[in-house]
């Protein structure tokens, strides 16, 4: 149900959201579906049993992490409003980590604990070096954004085989007259 191929936690969490342009895909429509989404991502380790205020910051902060980094990958200056929300919600607590004695990690927290740090992860991103590496998905329909960590600065896709593939096949068919 959910992927992980933008390169960062922050992205992939703007990404729960598919074909902004065409469809409007929310992979976050109940409070189940961001605890869900929380495991997954490695952001905590067991439910958060987050509610529906929590899913409505979550929808928030997503969005602000989606037009920030979107902004960011066309050179556009970014809304006060969006910058402002996220780092008040990074400001938060963070979930607890801790370090078990057979080498894995531990992570707790509450919901809002988790949405700090996707925040946080967005601002380091946002204001890093790495900002300048954020790219939209070349798929006609996909909009999910992504780092773009290849040595030349030139994929295209937001994954290969998601994306990459599709999009190959379709110039292909297109090229060839099928359909």
């Amino acid at each position: 149900m959910f992927t992980f191929v933008s390169g960062n936690v922050a992205l992939d969490f703007a990404g729960t959201v598919q074909e902004r342009n065409a469809g409007f895909i929310d992979l976050l429509t109940a409070p189940a579906a961001l605890d869900e989404w929380l495991i997954a991502a490695g952001l905590l380790d067991s439910a958060a049993q987050c509610d529906a205020a929590a899913l409505a910051r979550a929808v928030e902060l997503r969005e602000a992490v989606y037009r920030l980094a979107l902004a960011s990958s066309v050179g556009e200056p970014w809304r006060d409003a969006d910058r402002v929300l996220v780092n008040r919600i990074a400001d938060g607590p963070k979930p607890s980590i801790a370090l078990r004695a057979d080498a894995g990690v531990t992570r707790r927290g509450e919901c809002y604990h988790a949405l700090a740090r996707i925040a946080t992860e967005a601002i380091e991103l946002l204001g890093g070096p790495e900002r300048d590496r954020i790219k939209q998905c070349g798929r006609d329909t996909c909009t999910r954004l992504y780092l773009d960590t290849s040595r030349a600065g030139s994929r295209r896709w937001c994954d290969m085989t998601l994306c990459g593939n599709r999009a190959k096949s379709a110039s292909f068919r297109a090229r060839h007259g099928r359909s």
